[in-house]
């Protein structure tokens, strides 16, 4: 994914603005990047990812491991709420009219909390 690429859809809060709010506040918990705009505070579907971000920045060398493209983010992201995990909200950016037939092995469980 990119840095301007969308990773809350609820609050439209890309990859850049998460990680320069990790930057400059240095949170002490992943609970405090919703505090960065609301990201992960409406359907869910992004907290697990924002968990990948914050435990990505207190490593000592931050990795690309979790490369993923938008168009794959966002159908997981719909077969979440279609699964009845979450409800995006209000103004939130629509599911894509496409889901795919079997879920990747990089979608987030749904047992985490939130």
């Amino acid at each position: 994914m990119e840095l301007d690429d969308t990773i809350c859809y609820c609050f439209h809060i890309s990859q850049r603005k998460i990680l320069n709010f990790i930057r400059v506040h240095h949170p002490r918990r992943a609970s405090q990047l919703s505090e960065c705009g609301g990201a992960g505070t409406g359907c869910g579907w992004c907290v697990s990812y924002l968990k990948r971000y914050f435990n990505d920045s207190q490593a000592p060398l931050v990795d690309q491991m979790h490369v993923l493209n938008p168009e794959d983010y966002a159908r997981q992201r719909a077969a979440y709420i279609q699964a009845g995990h979450g409800k995006p909200a209000q103004g939130a950016i629509p599911l894509p009219d496409s889901l795919p037939d079997s879920l990747p092995d990089n979608q987030p469980d749904s047992s985490e909390s939130r």
